[in-house]
């Protein structure tokens, strides 16, 4: 079963960015589109943006939309979340996960496996 593993998570400052990484390893290969989901203390755990197995088709949640960016490089298996002009609410656990769906969802349950989350902490 393939194993995904974040990484590139820090502290920073309001308006600075940051890339955080999703490597995939381990299974027997097979296409997957990856979303990326945010989890805050005592907040549920929210989409943040997708893309889909061919790197062709992006998403976002709006309240990224603009400053975030995801993008892929399948020739390494790993999956990168590009977060531009950081706010203090960015702050949050950030997971990546895959499905073996042609495309990516906003919810969680759709997905087939996770990471273990990659701290962001942004402070004003």
């Amino acid at each position: 079963q393939v194993q995904l593993a974040e990484s590139g998570g820090g502290r920073v400052q309001a308006g600075d960015s940051l890339r955080i990484s999703c490597a995939a390893s381990g299974g027997t290969y097979r296409p997957y589109s990856v979303g990326w989901f945010r989890q805050a203390p005592g907040k549920d755990r929210e989409f943040v943006g997708g893309i889909d197995w061919r790197g062709e088709k992006t998403k976002y949640a709006d309240s990224v939309k603009g400053r975030f960016t995801v993008s892929r490089d399948n020739a390494y298996n790993t999956v990168y979340l590009h977060l531009n002009n950081l706010k203090s609410e960015d702050t949050a656990i950030y997971f990546c996960a895959a499905t073996f769906s042609a495309t990516t969802s906003r919810l969680p349950s759709e997905y087939d496996t996770w990471g273990q989350g990659t701290q962001v902490t942004v402070s004003s």
